[in-house]
């Protein structure tokens, strides 16, 4: 009877290492860069939709395409966070800082009021494929109170290597750049 409960705990035991062990590899993308110059915009409360995000991207391991249809999800690398939730997190900081405007919000959940300016931000492709990272973004701005609207598509490719660490530094990088144009058409409103 001994023997059984020793042996009951040592299977509990590697049944909780094997919990606890798994991946130990958490990225992230929600710190926003740093801007290298600011604007101002004057007066003017802007919301953020959430960001939406392909399908894949909800998957807590990160994926890698083979192909045009197939992609691999690795279970040795996950994301840290749900990408839709932190990349609306690093617009709305990055955003912040690049006009030194506090009143950048998630919209419509964080604001009491109606705001002047409201941007959807629609990904379409995030991911590496062979020596590449891919970002394909549909984005809009509009003015609430003129209708003013703008709507633009965004494309990058940006070389990586194949290790996972250089990948998602490749994919911080593309939406670097996806910010900085997005400020500029923020820009003109």
């Amino acid at each position: 009877m001994m023997f059984i409960k020793i042996f009951l705990l040592f299977v509990s035991l590697f049944g909780l290492v094997g919990c606890v062990g798994g991946t130990n590899n958490y990225y992230i993308l929600s710190v926003p860069s740093q801007p290298n110059m600011t604007y101002h915009i004057n007066n003017k409360v802007i919301g953020i939709e959430n960001v939406t995000v392909p399908a894949y991207l909800y998957k807590r391991e990160i994926a890698i395409a083979n192909s045009s249809n197939s992609i691999t999800l690795l279970s040795s690398a996950k994301w840290g966070e749900d990408l839709d939730v932190g990349l609306t997190n690093r617009v709305i900081n990055y955003l912040r800082k690049k006009f030194n405007n506090p009143d950048i919000y998630m919209y419509p959940w964080d604001i009491d009021n109606q705001p002047n300016i409201k941007i959807s931000i629609h990904i379409s492709r995030f991911i590496a494929q062979g020596d590449y990272v891919y970002l394909d973004v549909s984005y809009s701005i509009e003015n609430l109170k003129s209708k003013k609207r703008i709507s633009h598509l965004f494309s990058i490719k940006v070389a990586t290597k194949k290790d996972i660490t250089d990948i998602v530094d490749a994919m911080n990088r593309a939406f670097s750049k996806f910010e900085d144009n997005l400020a500029v058409d923020l820009r003109k409103f």
